[in-house]
């Protein structure tokens, strides 16, 4: 038998449920400086200038000169019980996901693995923005710090979401449509994409 789609006051009922304050994070970011600023102050604290290598890395390394400064290299939803990985290559066709969901057996506990490079400078504050949509009503809200990063071109960085609980029950069962955004604290929109995951009763339902 087929499952009834909810009604628009079930929806709204579970986006309330899912709210989320705007400004969940409490975060300021700090005042910008160029890479060659930074790589300046304080040379005679040798503590600082080990932290800052650190940081930086070897950031003559620069694969790319035309690439931009933040990639967004792909998506992965890590999850234990899943028959095989969930994963978007995001430095294609974007458009190509919203015809294809995810199947996410409805209870599950999961993760949402983020790859990215930077290439050049360094990039402060990032965060990573999620909005799940169904029937067209907002259902949920979710940020993330992702934090700062130094120029790495030839190696990536991951960023791992806490762990997360599927949606459960007949009501949450369906399709939804999810647009992801990873921006930084100057507003920067490095990459915005949409994707679908449909919740369903099995994994090979």
């Amino acid at each position: 038998m087929a499952e009834q789609e909810p009604t628009p006051e079930q929806l709204e009922a579970l986006a309330a449920a899912n709210e989320e304050p705007d400004n969940p994070l409490n975060y300021k970011p700090p005042a910008a400086k160029s890479l060659q600023e930074i790589q300046e102050l304080d040379q005679d604290d040798e503590s600082l200038r080990k932290y800052k290598e650190t940081l930086l890395g070897n950031v003559s390394c620069v694969a790319d000169p035309t690439a931009p400064n933040v990639q967004v290299i792909g998506m992965t939803l890590k999850c234990e019980t899943a028959p095989h990985p969930l994963v978007l290559d995001l430095t294609g066709d974007l458009t190509k996901f919203k015809k294809s969901p995810f199947v996410l057996k409805e209870g599950v506990e999961y993760r949402i693995q983020i790859n990215f490079k930077v290439n050049k400078d360094i990039v402060s504050g990032m965060k990573y923005t999620q909005q799940s949509f169904r029937g067209g009503i907002k259902v949920e809200k979710s940020d993330y710090m992702v934090g700062s990063y130094g120029p790495r071109p030839s190696e990536e960085y991951t960023y791992v979401t806490p762990m997360e609980d599927a949606p459960k029950g007949m009501i949450a069962r369906g399709t939804y449509t999810i647009k992801s955004k990873f921006t930084d604290d100057d507003k920067h929109d490095h990459l915005s994409w949409e994707w679908c995951i449909a919740i369903k009763k099995d994994w090979t339902e």
